[in-house]
Order: C-alpha cells, then sequence, then structure tokens
C-alpha cells in the first residue's frame, strides 16, 4: 500500500528527531569519554599509576597544572584542607569537574584591565610591580621567565596577544603529549600481558556494543586472538572493542519504600532499648565523615536495630531536605583487634526511611558503622540570594541572636545531643567541636565553660549552648565570620539550610539484655567500611565473570532502592575496568558521570559504584557495561 504524503512527512520527521537524539547520546559519550581520558593522562604525567595518592600541596598543584589549570594558592586552599591528608584520582576528577581551564578570551580579559593605553602591550617595569605586589605575588625568576620569552616580548614590552595564543598553544599540546604518552604505555601493557587485541590511538577504552532490549542479563567474552592465527579481524583496528564485557540489564518499579521481609517484633517495645544520634557531613572534596560507635551486650540476644534520618524541622510545613538521604548500618564483630574485625550483617530491610536488621547477637563488643552512598548527599550547586542575619543589635544597643540563626543553633543542639537527654556532656560537646573548629576542650576550659554558661548535672544546657554563640559574637563585636564558619562545617549554606549534612539516629533492641551504645570517632569512611561493603555485596550479589580466565569478577547487589557493584581481581596484575551507564534511565551514582573507568589493584576487590534512583516515584532501570580495558 502507497503511503500519503502526510505519513511520509511524519516518518521523516520522528527520524530526524531519532537522529538528533542518536547524535546527542554519541556527542554526550564522547564528551564524557573524553573528560575522562585527558584526566587520566594529565594525572599519569605525574604519577605511575591512577591507584596512587596525590600527597601534598604541591603534588595537587602540579597534576592541575599539567592538565591545563592554572591553580592559585586560594583554589589549591580549597580542595586541600587542614584535614586533608591525600585525595585520589576520583577526588582529581571532581576537581577538574569544578575548574575549568581559562580561555583565551577570560586571558585576554585580564590584561586589558592593566593595559591602560590599549595598545596591546604591557611594560615589563609595569608587569614586575602588578605580578611580585598584587594578588598571588610571584617571585622575580619566574616573572623573569616569561619576559626571557622571544616570541612574545619586544624593546621592554610583553605582547600580549601573542602571549595568550603560546599559553594556550603549550596548553593543548601539553594535553596531546600526555594522551600520546597514555596510548604508549597501553601499547606496552598489551604487549606485556601478551594480548592480541588492538585499539583505536583515538581511543584508549574501546566503544562497547549495547546490550539487547530483549535481554535483561548478557555476559559477552571476546576471547582474544590464539597465537600463531594469522586471520585478521574484518572490522578495522579503530572499531575494535575490549577484552570481554559484561552486562547487566535490572528494571525496577516506583519505590514503595517498604521492604516487607522484616516487621518490628510485637513485642519490641518490652526491649530493652539504647538511641544514639549522628551524623554525616559532607567534605569539601566530596569525602563522607561519619560517626561510628561501639556496641555492647552484656549477653546472647535476639537484636533489633534501625537507622534513619532525624526530622529536626522547627519551622511547621517546613521538611528536612536530609530525609531523602540514604542511610545503611554495618554490623561487625570484634574480635582480637579493631585491625580484625569481622562483618555480621547490615541493614538491608526497609520501611519508608528507615532501614533495618533483626538477628541473634552473641555477648561482646561490635562496632557500628553508619554509611550512605553519595548518591543523594552530595555537593548541590544553589545560588543564594543575600545572606541570612545571624545577629543584631537590640533597643539598647546589645547584640542579639536572630530568630533564624537561634533555630537553627536549636537543630544543631538536637544534632551534637548525641543520646538525647537534653544536655551537652563534654564528649558530645568535643565531637562538636572536633568538627568545627579541629580541637578538643580540655577539663581546664570545660570548667570554666560551665561556671559562665547555664548547666545541669555538669552537663550545658540547650540556653548555655545558645549563650556560647552569642559570646562568640560579642567576642567578635557582632563580626559573624566565625559564626558561619561553624555553621559551613556542620552542613548549611549561607541561607541557613543545611545541605552538605545529614543527621541520623540509631536505635538498639535487645531482647534479653540490656545493649550500651557509644560514639567513639569522628572520621571518614575506613577501609574496615570498604571491606564490610565488599564482603555483602559479594555475600549476596549475582556475580559475572569478566575474563576467560575466570580471575575478573564483577557482582551486583540490588534492594528496591539501591544497586551497589563490586569488582573483584584475582589476578597478579592491576586491570582498569571501564563503565558504561549510558543507557540507565531515573538513575544517580555516587560517581556523577555515566561513563568512568576504575583501576583495581591485583588480589584485591573495590566497590565500583552506588546507584539509587533519581525520581524514587518513577520506574528506574540500571543499564550497565563492565568492559576490561586490555
Amino acid at each position: 500500500m502507497a503511503s500519503s504524503p502526510g505519513s511520509n512527512a511524519s516518518l521523516s520527521h520522528e527520524k530526524t528527531i531519532l537522529s538528533e537524539s542518536s547524535q546527542a547520546k554519541k556527542s554526550q559519550y564522547s564528551e564524557e569519554e573524553t573528560f575522562y581520558m585527558n584526566c587520566r593522562a594529565a594525572y599519569l604525567a605525574v604519577f605511575k599509576s591512577s591507584l596512587e595518592n596525590i600527597k601534598s600541596k604541591e603534588q595537587l598543584c602540579l597534576v592541575l597544572q599539567q592538565a591545563g589549570r592554572n591553580p592559585s594558592q586560594k583554589m589549591v586552599n580549597q580542595y586541600w584542607t587542614p584535614q586533608t591528608t591525600t585525595l585520589n584520582f576520583d577526588d582529581f576528577c571532581n576537581i577538574l569537574k569544578k575548574e575549568k581551564p581559562a580561555t583565551k578570551t577570560e586571558l585576554l580579559k585580564a590584561f586589558l584591565k592593566v593595559d591602560t593605553n590599549n595598545d596591546g602591550y604591557i611594560l615589563h617595569t609595569e608587569l614586575y610591580k602588578i605580578l611580585t605586589m598584587r594578588g598571588e605575588k610571584m617571585t622575580v625568576e619566574e616573572v623573569n621567565a616569561i619576559t626571557k620569552l622571544a616570541d612574545v616580548n619586544s624593546n621592554g614590552k610583553l605582547d600580549y596577544n601573542k602571549f595568550c595564543k603560546l599559553y594556550m598553544t603549550t596548553n593543548e599540546q601539553c594535553r596531546k603529549t600526555a594522551l600520546e604518552k597514555l596510548e604508549v604505555d597501553s601499547r606496552l601493557r598489551r604487549q606485556q600481558f601478551g594480548s592480541q587485541v588492538e585499539t583505536s590511538s583515538e581511543r584508549a577504552t574501546s566503544p562497547i556494543s549495547k546490550p539487547s532490549s530483549k535481554t535483561t542479563r548478557k555476559t559477552d567474552h571476546k576471547p582474544a586472538p590464539k597465537r600463531g592465527d594469522s586471520r585478521t579481524s574484518s572490522r578495522p583496528s579503530s572499531a575494535q572493542s575490549c577484552k570481554a564485557s559484561v552486562s547487566s540489564t535490572i528494571c525496577l518499579g516506583t519505590s514503595s519504600n517498604t521492604n516487607s521481609e522484616l516487621i518490628e517484633p510485637n513485642t519490641v517495645k518490652d526491649w530493652q532499648c539504647a538511641q544514639s544520634k549522628g551524623c554525616f557531613f559532607l567534605e569539601e572534596d566530596g569525602e563522607i565523615i561519619t560517626h561510628k560507635y561501639r556496641l555492647y551486650l552484656p549477653q546472647r540476644s535476639t537484636v533489633y536495630i534501625t537507622i534513619k534520618p532525624l526530622n529536626l524541622s522547627q519551622l511547621e510545613g517546613k521538611t528536612s531536605p536530609w530525609l531523602s538521604v540514604d542511610t545503611a548500618l554495618y554490623v561487625l564483630k570484634e574480635n582480637e583487634s579493631q585491625e580484625n574485625l569481622q562483618l555480621v550483617s547490615f541493614t538491608e530491610a526497609q520501611n519508608k526511611e528507615m532501614f533495618m536488621w533483626k538477628g541473634e547477637l552473641g555477648s561482646g563488643i561490635y562496632w557500628l558503622i553508619p554509611f550512605t552512598t553519595g548518591c543523594k548527599l552530595k555537593k548541590i550547586k544553589k545560588q543564594i540570594i543575600g545572606e541570612a542575619k545571624l545577629v543584631y543589635r537590640d533597643g539598647d544597643g546589645e547584640l542579639a541572636l536572630t530568630k533564624e540563626f537561634k533555630a537553627a543553633l536549636s537543630d544543631i543542639f538536637e544534632m551534637i545531643d548525641l543520646d538525647g537527654n537534653g544536655l551537652l556532656s563534654l564528649e558530645e560537646y568535643n565531637f562538636f567541636e572536633l568538627r568545627t573548629s579541629g580541637e578538643k576542650c580540655d577539663e581546664e576550659a570545660w570548667t570554666v565553660c560551665k561556671e559562665n554558661f547555664d548547666t545541669k548535672k555538669n552537663e550545658l544546657t540547650r540556653q548555655g549552648f545558645m549563650d556560647l554563640n552569642l559570646m562568640e559574637a560579642n567576642d567578635r563585636e557582632g563580626d559573624p565570620s566565625d559564626l558561619w564558619v561553624t555553621l559551613l562545617s556542620l552542613g548549611y549554606n549561607k541561607a541557613l539550610e543545611m545541605t552538605e549534612a545529614c543527621p541520623f539516629v540509631i536505635d538498639i533492641y535487645a531482647e534479653k539484655c540490656k545493649p550500651r551504645i557509644k560514639a567513639v570517632y569522628l572520621e571518614a569512611g575506613s577501609r574496615q567500611l570498604n571491606r564490610a561493603i565488599c564482603k555483602s555485596v559479594v555475600n549476596k550479589g549475582d556475580a559475572k565473570v569478566l575474563d576467560s580466565g575466570e580471575s575478573i569478577i564483577v557482582y551486583t547487589y540490588k534492594i528496591d532502592t539501591r544497586i551497589t557493584s563490586v569488582i573483584e581481581n584475582k589476578s597478579e596484575n592491576k586491570v582498569i575496568i571501564h563503565v558504561n551507564n549510558e543507557q540507565s534511565k531515573n538513575c544517580v551514582n555516587n560517581r556523577g558521570l555515566n561513563i568512568f573507568a576504575v583501576e583495581v589493584a591485583p588480589k584485591s576487590m573495590m566497590v565500583c559504584q552506588h546507584v539509587m534512583p533519581l525520581k524514587e516515584q518513577e520506574e528506574w532501570i540500571y543499564n550497565c557495561v563492565h568492559s576490561l580495558v586490555p
């Protein structure tokens, strides 16, 4: 049957839309892959492996320069704080996503501000004054290095148009050189591993075939040609793929936030209970700091453990923005030492925002390590219009705290009152001090504090805490700078919204004894936590072998609201795994990239990624391809 002109036009329009959509996806894939490869090339121009960490400000500055950035001292200090000891490759990629390279236009604008004659030149004498006396001061030797560049200097003047062009050309040449070195290293590695597979010089990680939409799970092993086999692929080398890949597709419906596997025991209200609060704090580099706890059970008992975000909202009709943040609690048994903790279980059953576990524990000491994936608790760029006011002067000229600041301080008091008794002990106050100032309050200072502020049973009351902050404002004669340091370190923004922290509450119910829980540390995720996550995924997840030697395994674990993948490398060599989430829908992962790669050390396992639904009330599809890079 012949088609009508109208239907042909409609079909043509649909094809155009499909073509544009396809081009957009290819463009996104290319941009993300190119970004990652540039990050990796810059990193490996400074370090031998992307498993190596950045260990100093100097190394951070060097690797940023290698990536085409021009890091100021202010920029370096932003990412290397007094609490920073190391930064890894993922941290480096996150920094580069935030710090874009300077453009030629931006450079020219900066020079135009000091070109008083507007003739395209700057006198060397003026250049010395500007660069050695203003802003980020340079040394005389560094300025001499600029003025001695023959191509851009003549008659005691700098031709800044030529200088900007030279700067951009040099940056681009450094980038290309680093990429070429990366490709050479990749070829050498393939030769050492005895691989016959070729990859394109334009793309170190080869394209990955899309999984069939009809297949929910597929394993695709692509063996290397046998030795002595003279046949060559019919495809050009630029189209050859990685050694092997494995694809997993999981379709999940809208999240009901309820898991019927675990129901609160009817008699739990009669059980003995211990409770403690805590908080996840988001650092500048994206790392998450949290409390860690020691649990003591005097005898064997059935226990019921829960963790959920703590609702602190003081204003009617205003919900706490962190209630959507995922939480979990890992239970580890202490044996001979803290270095040898054994995973017992973790809270995987869910009822709304609460995660739970019920089981039997023997007598002894356990460690409780809270965890959040970082999918929901992450840096958010939000434009703040106007800074919230913290203090004001009343009719008598006396300083007072604003209503909004008092509400925030009341929430903070609730958050740091870990045992929930309405008072702050020295231990609880010291967690607050460590987070906000990096120092502890000693017994002598605490005695002075109790003498000057309202206390009860040798502990600070809510009013005493308020007065303590008012005193700090008076010490600064109303300057709120120090108060803002406290608020920002606790996850607040300049609009007094807590956007980079998630307070939570843990409840432990025991049927046969009185449990005791105590917060011991406030620190970043430990090796013990990573090991526990990996072990839980390996024990409960689906396993797929990635290589023919069965030494590289991808484990995928899912619950209704989260998917976690772990990669195990049993081989004697480090491996690079290319990860592609491009076909996933309504998903967000903790890495912030749809396409990335991870390096797995020999004889080790690591968390590849955590994935959650972006919109919980809509269906989400996890479609991930893990590929072994030759």
